[in-house]
């Protein structure tokens, strides 16, 4: 129930938008555009070559390097996936033949084009083929790191000398990288850092050796089926073993960094090098995910001090949830000597500076939350940030003083809807992305802080839009107030009563009720719900990751499965009254967690909604993952502390079944497990409860691998919708 994973579908038309900006994603590795130093020129790849913009010139594009000096004798131009330049603009390393690693291509080879010799050479070229992650060159430009089948290696580029770091890596024993639940959850991929002084390497070793595997079966592949082994720590079974070390680059010593506490019962999910080579600034945080500890460590002795700790009755949210996902960095001030970090101890997500020496000065003062942090800009003096204080439905630009101050608004007024912003790292200029839920993407490129229009077509708010999605807030019969969005039938007649489709998600990795283009979209619907005489809603519940303050997001706490569905079906029920809503047609649907969400609501409130569709959901929590189920759910110890579990999973209610269900996973799922699906046909079986069922073989969670499964998915999908839940009006 990772976030990406939720968005995958749901944002596919988005994502092509996005592209063209390459804004989001999980990690610099997978980013297409960067920034130079600048804050002016950005080098972005297309169509395999690598050009420079000045975002001041309209139409500006210079090719920087074409395929045919992406060309080694003998063999065919390089197809990089993504690529970095030097500081100086005078070397790329270039990524290419990449192959997945669970969620990205994050392996592949590397090879590095020198503009001063006009040469290009491989990297790590005595490597087993796509085996090399995460490449990057020292600071000083002599050298270049990289991960290979879970051990480092440095490289010097003079001679092409290639030494060896460390030698115990295996698939289970991970120098450098991470094991699946790490990277599922905390987006942690990219496991080792380079000193600033260019002499030696922190890195995550990782000790997954005791994590049981769950064992996927694919039957199709081969005469003989055959396991396909995940490594998967289940809620309340043990973790992973972590800890981070400093490897000499001249003797290829480790040294281990002492960090307090069961490195089974804790996990570190972020760590870097502060502005000296000597050392490591980390984030440790206890099992349960209640406790947050911030350590400097001597990176000579492994010596760690205590420097911030905060804890929490419920959950603290991880850096790349107010990050644009990405879990690396750390956003220095004051020449070093502090960093801003982000905390909802106020029950506002708020910016605070904290000090090596342990000091903590709040930023951002007032009852609003910052949605997101940008770029801190030291020299300037100003942190760029995104917030949304009067609507938990937009997203707009702020700048404030790093000392603190009144935060000012850089998104024009006159623009509401959806802001998105890549900045350039001293904040200079910035490509700027706007929609709102009737008004496609637009994009210009900005100069800051002043937002004034450099290059670009000029932003426009579309006013002609015909049948608008409509924004609504519905108070339920407990007093809960939800966000909620609607799009009514084509040539909608207000005196007759159509069938309401709910899209949900509830739970607290991702809110789908935002005012931004394609929101609305239903991409696995064969057609257009609108002109087939659908109304389409979704409300967001307690617990979404709304702005609206942290007693709204963690009030679902040991609640998941209890708090947002009983919100999802009084809101429905306040709905359903509405004089244009036929409630003898309703349906809801929803994917992953909003899979879980569809079977709560028509397993806990039959007869509310007559038609469900439930997309690869978890049926038991006690099956799902240990950092994200524990995370919201508490860790299962004893009866007392699985019981929570126990009463959010559709499982549990199952039997009370009487409406329409089609049910549909994939058996590839190393995400939810296929066996989710098998719990739950046990147990519609055991009660004699009919209903549908559509397994896909060998397919992940995004059910969309392999020939002709998006047609046949949304063909079935709509299908089933209209046969139960006639469309048009009445």
């Amino acid at each position: 129930m990772n976030k990406r994973l939720l968005q995958a579908a749901s944002s596919a038309v988005i994502a092509l938008v996005l592209m063209l900006f390459a804004f989001s994603t999980a990690n610099a590795q997978f980013e297409k555009l960067h920034w130079a130093p600048d804050g002016y020129h950005y080098y972005i790849l297309q169509n395999d070559t690598i050009y420079s913009r000045d975002v001041r010139i309209k139409g500006s594009k210079t090719a920087v390097l074409s395929p045919d000096l992406m060309t080694a004798p003998g063999q065919a131009a390089l197809q990089p996936d993504n690529f970095s330049v030097t500081a100086d603009g005078k070397r790329i390393l270039l990524f290419t033949n990449t192959k997945k690693v669970w969620r990205y291509n994050t392996r592949g080879d590397y090879w590095l084009y020198d503009f001063n010799t006009k040469t290009l050479k491989q990297i790590g070229k005595d490597r087993p083929a796509s085996s090399l992650m995460f490449a990057k060159l020292s600071p000083d430009g002599t050298k270049v790191a990289y991960d290979s089948e879970h051990n480092l290696y440095v490289e010097e580029l003079a001679t092409g000398a290639v030494k060896q770091l460390t030698f115990d890596g295996s698939k289970r024993f991970i120098n450098g990288t991470f094991d699946w639940v790490y990277e599922e959850e905390f987006d942690c991929r990219d496991g080792f850092r380079w000193s600033p002084d260019s002499k030696s390497i922190a890195y995550w070793q990782v000790d997954a050796r005791k994590i049981k595997n769950y064992l996927m079966l694919n039957t199709t592949d081969s005469a003989y089926s055959y396991t396909v082994p995940v490594e998967y720590p289940i809620a309340g079974e043990d973790p992973s073993s972590c800890r981070v070390g400093v490897v000499d680059i001249g003797t290829a010593k480790t040294t281990w960094m002492n960090i307090p506490g069961d490195p089974i019962q804790h996990y570190i999910p972020r760590m870097e090098w502060t502005t000296n080579s000597n050392e490591i600034i980390l984030e440790q945080l206890n099992r349960a995910q209640t406790q947050s500890c911030i350590y400097v460590a001597n990176a000579q002795t492994g010596n760690a001090r205590l420097i911030h700790g905060e804890s929490s009755k419920t959950w603290i949210e991880e850096k790349d949830t107010w990050n644009d996902d990405n879990p690396v960095g750390w956003d220095w001030v004051n020449k070093g000597k502090d960093f801003i970090w982000m905390s909802e101890k106020d029950n506002w997500r708020h910016l605070y500076k904290i000090g090596l020496d342990g000091k903590e000065t709040l930023i951002t003062k007032g009852n609003y939350d910052v949605i997101g942090l940008k770029v801190v800009d030291d020299e300037g003096g100003y942190i760029y940030f995104t917030a949304s204080p009067d609507n938990a439905t937009q997203k707009y630009l702020y700048r404030i003083k790093i000392n603190g101050g009144d935060a000012v608004r850089l998104s024009p007024a006159n623009e509401p809807g959806t802001h998105t912003y890549s900045i350039a790292p001293n904040g200079k200029s910035a490509l700027h992305l706007f929609s709102n839920i009737y008004t496609p993407y637009q994009d210009e490129t900005v100069s800051l802080p002043d937002h004034k229009h450099l290059t670009g077509d000029t932003i426009k708010v579309k006013t002609d839009a015909k049948n608008k999605p409509e924004f609504f807030k519905v108070i339920t019969a407990d007093g809960v107030q939800m966000d909620g969005w609607m799009v009514k039938p084509t040539n909608f007649d207000p005196n007759k009563k159509y069938p309401v489709l709910f899209y949900v998600y509830s739970e607290p990795a991702e809110a789908t009720v935002k005012d931004q283009y394609y929101a609305d979209y239903n991409w696995v619907y064969a057609g257009n719900l609108a002109d087939d005489g659908y109304i389409y809603i979704s409300m967001d519940n307690r617990g979404t990751p709304a702005p609206k303050g942290a007693d709204w997001r963690k009030a679902i706490y040991k609640d998941i499965g209890d708090i947002n569905v009983h919100d999802q079906a009084m809101a429905a029920k306040e709905v359903i009254k509405w004089p244009f809503v036929d409630s003898t047609r309703t349906a809801v649907w929803g994917w992953s967690g909003g899979g879980s969400c569809t079977l709560n609501l028509l397993f806990q409130y039959p007869g509310l909604y007559k038609t469900g569709i439930a997309i690869a959901a978890v049926t038991w929590q006690l099956s799902y993952d240990d950092v994200y189920q524990e995370r919201y759910m508490g860790v299962p110890t004893d009866s007392a502390s699985r019981q929570v579990f126990v009463k959010g999973s559709p499982l549990t209610y199952a039997k009370n079944l009487k409406d329409n269900l089609l049910y549909i996973h994939g058996s590839g799922d190393d995400n939810v497990h296929y066996s989710n699906a098998e719990r739950l046909i046990n147990e519609l079986v055991k009660y004699n409860k009919q209903f549908q069922l559509m397994i896909y073989p060998n397919r992940t969670h995004a059910i969309n691998e392999g020939e002709g499964t998006d047609l046949h998915l949304s063909t079935l999908y709509t299908k089933y919708l209209k046969e139960h839940c006639p469309p048009g009006g009445r």
